[in-house]
């Protein structure tokens, strides 16, 4: 048995809104941009989920079966205000409100996400999404009734899932953009209005509470495919334009000088208003959150002659021979983790808080048996382990670690084949069967971690 974790390290699960609760003509839900998608040959629709609108309470039951002290969890923007820019639903809002209280009675630390990619169906419409300030304002008004009600119970606060998601050709898929030449100008512009959607919430939490907040990246560990120094230079641009050029907003206030530059370049205007730089100005970070998943490799070669950096990665990924993956061609990287919290945490001296890890799997059970799981339970020790380096070894300051969809869920493309849980859902993409949760084998090994508070990883 190795040293275990500081007493106050957070062990636990995290999830968003439209993967988990279903119910989206109940309790005066409005409509999101996910409701209205369509089921596929390899996805399912996103009417049920797995039904945690009615089955919270037998989930949070088997998270705290499992030792787990904290759950970061979305607030449904469309479920709370059902247009997104018009009257509040109460009904919305107390169903929130029994999620926190059960949690906190179960002795569960809750935290909330207030934006994970499923805008308001109205306002995709009407404004295009993140295009518009008139968006950003609507956000920040549904934010602060959010935040009033549920921040003297809730310590931890992130505003939008995977930030950086909104400077890569994926922005387009997420911020409510459904009309479009989805331009390298447009992206400039959703990435900046989503930058001051967080300055403006956050600093409204900072003023008002004595809650915390920090940004969140979907940070992926990009190395150089080969020796090639242009390989080397394109991974560390990739790594300026998606990471630091928000963690630089995050904790000083500003964007890269990169970044800047290179709009300058490609004759881009940034949307930027004095207000704008009375609000950065203001910010700051309590921790920095993030997911990791993977890494990947960057050949320079395949990327076209004057291609952004932003669009980097859409020509130029490939696989790490060096690496195992899933079917998805999702690599697992343990060595990665251990330098972003090093690196990063080195760099910027804020506390680091992983809150997405884990790794998808197809598997198939008819909820009868336990599904023999080894494959995550040595994904999480490797990465718990590197973790564990990353503290001991690095002095990193780690808040906690948050598995991924810990009771399986759909990805996030409705991928209910794409498992990542401990606790299998008796589901199937169009078959919903009778929903029954069944803890895997990695259950009992994620219940022994978080007894021994990390020092047992066997």
């Amino acid at each position: 048995m190795s040293e275990p974790l500081p007493k106050t390290f957070l062990w636990g699960n995290s999830t968003s809104s439209m993967q988990t609760e279903g119910g989206v003509t109940e309790g005066g839900k409005g409509q999101s941009v996910y409701d209205v998608r369509p089921a596929t040959d390899t996805t399912s629709d996103w009417r049920v989920a797995i039904d945690e609108y009615h089955r919270f309470e037998e989930d949070f039951d088997w998270m705290q079966q499992a030792g787990m002290t904290c759950y970061r969890f979305q607030i449904s923007w469309s479920r709370v205000c059902p247009t997104g820019d018009g009257e509040f639903n109460e009904a919305g809002l107390a169903f929130y409100e029994r999620q926190i209280a059960a949690l906190l009675a179960r002795g569960i630390t809750p935290m909330i996400c207030l934006y994970h990619f499923d805008m308001p169906l109205s306002l995709a419409k009407r404004y295009n999404g993140f295009m518009s300030r008139h968006v950003v304002d609507a956000f920040v008004r549904f934010a602060k009734v959010v935040i009033a009600r549920f921040a003297a119970k809730v310590p931890y606060w992130l505003t939008f899932n995977e930030q950086n998601l909104y400077f890569t050709s994926g922005a387009f898929d997420i911020a409510g953009y459904l009309k479009g030449p989805r331009s390298l100008q447009d992206l400039y512009t959703i990435n900046h209005h989503v930058m001051v959607a967080h300055a403006r919430v956050a600093n409204y939490l900072h003023a008002t509470t004595t809650a915390q907040i920090g940004g969140m990246l979907a940070y992926e560990e990009c190395y150089p495919a080969t020796s090639n120094p242009r390989d080397a230079w394109y991974a560390r641009q990739i790594d300026e334009f998606l990471n630091h050029n928000l963690l630089e907003m995050f904790v000083h206030g500003h964007y890269s000088s990169a970044v800047l530059q290179h709009a300058k370049q490609w004759q881009l205007t940034i949307d930027i208003t004095p207000e704008d730089l009375a609000e950065f100005s203001q910010l700051r970070s309590d921790f920095f959150a993030f997911s990791y998943y993977r890494s990947h490799l960057i050949d320079s070669s395949r990327v076209p002659v004057n291609t952004p950096v932003n669009d980097y990665l859409d020509y130029g990924m490939v696989a790490n021979p060096y690496t195992q993956a899933n079917e998805w061609g999702w690599n697992i990287d343990p060595l990665g983790f251990r330098d972003i919290l090093t690196t990063v945490y080195s760099r910027y001296h804020l506390p680091m808080f992983p809150i997405e890890n884990g790794l998808g799997i197809r598997e198939e059970s008819t909820g009868d048996t336990e599904v023999q799981d080894d494959y995550r339970i040595a994904y999480h020790r490797a990465h718990i382990q590197a973790l564990k380096d990353a503290v001991t070894q690095d002095g990193v300051d780690v808040l906690g670690y948050l598995g991924w969809g810990l009771i399986d869920i759909p990805s996030s493309s409705g991928n209910m084949d794409k498992r990542y849980g401990m606790v299998y859902v008796n589901r199937t993409n169009h078959d919903l069967r009778d929903l029954r949760r069944v803890p895997k084998k990695s259950f009992a090994w994620f219940q022994q971690v978080i007894a021994s508070n990390g020092a047992r990883l066997d």
